[in-house]
């Protein structure tokens, strides 16, 4: 039996996660929105199976059955597929609190006292820049949009293979995807309750996080700011 099939077989859980993105969906027709364009995966294109496969397996409630590489599976393949589908869920999650995340009421990107971000990518800002959060994760989210629309470092056709820096790549980017978590759970998690969100938030959440550990793509260090959160979804 392949893979496909196999996990074809969890219609139930299948239900469960399509259940929740269309509950997304709803929200995002009567007032939610992506902060930036969602990135789409095409029928036929590279990766568009490990998708099916990510959204089935998510759906089945076992994380750690939903992060591990599927059996013969390439393993940059499955993070490239899931790297989009979690900047996805940060998009729509942040774009339902652009409202309440104005220069006004978080003049600089924190998460918590302790904790300040600097904006820097290296190549067109290469001095630390002391911003707002919305500016910041405004820069943020461009810059991983610009990775992921990167043919030489997503190639989407068939066939074609994946740089030798795409690991380092993908570190960095689920690195400064936490920090939108961060910023999140300590400057807006009131705001996401009073939207009733603070289900999909933790669930999201926690699969980001099973799925960082599993191929060790953060250093512990840099989720200091939510530690002990992680701790309990754990």
């Amino acid at each position: 039996m392949c893979i496909r099939d196999r996990y074809q077989r969890r219609v139930h859980g299948e239900k469960e996660t399509m259940d929740r993105k269309d509950a997304m969906e709803r929200k995002d027709g009567v007032g939610q929105k992506s902060f930036k364009p969602l990135k789409k995966i095409e029928k036929g294109s590279k990766g568009y199976g490990l998708k099916q496969i990510a959204q089935m397996t998510l759906g089945s409630g076992d994380m750690h059955l939903a992060v591990e590489l599927p059996s013969g599976e390439d393993l940059n393949e499955w993070l490239a597929v899931n790297t989009i589908e979690f900047y996805n869920e940060i998009n729509l999650l942040y774009g339902m609190l652009m409202e309440f995340c104005t220069s006004e009421s978080c003049p600089n990107m924190s998460a918590g006292p302790k904790y300040e971000y600097l904006w820097a990518d290296g190549q067109s800002v290469k001095t630390p820049l002391k911003v707002s959060a919305a500016e910041y994760i405004d820069y943020l989210m461009t810059w991983v949009e610009n990775q992921l629309n990167n043919e030489a470092l997503f190639p989407t056709q068939v066939g074609v293979p994946f740089p030798k820096t795409f690991l380092s790549v993908i570190k960095v980017i689920f690195k400064r995807l936490f920090r939108v978590y961060a910023h999140i759970y300590h400057s807006h998690f009131q705001h996401v309750m009073s939207l009733g969100a603070e289900y999909h938030l933790n669930t999201c959440f926690k699969h980001f996080i099973y799925f960082i550990d599993e191929f060790k793509l953060v250093e512990e260090k840099e989720l200091a700011p939510l530690a002990e959160l992680i701790q309990q979804f754990k």
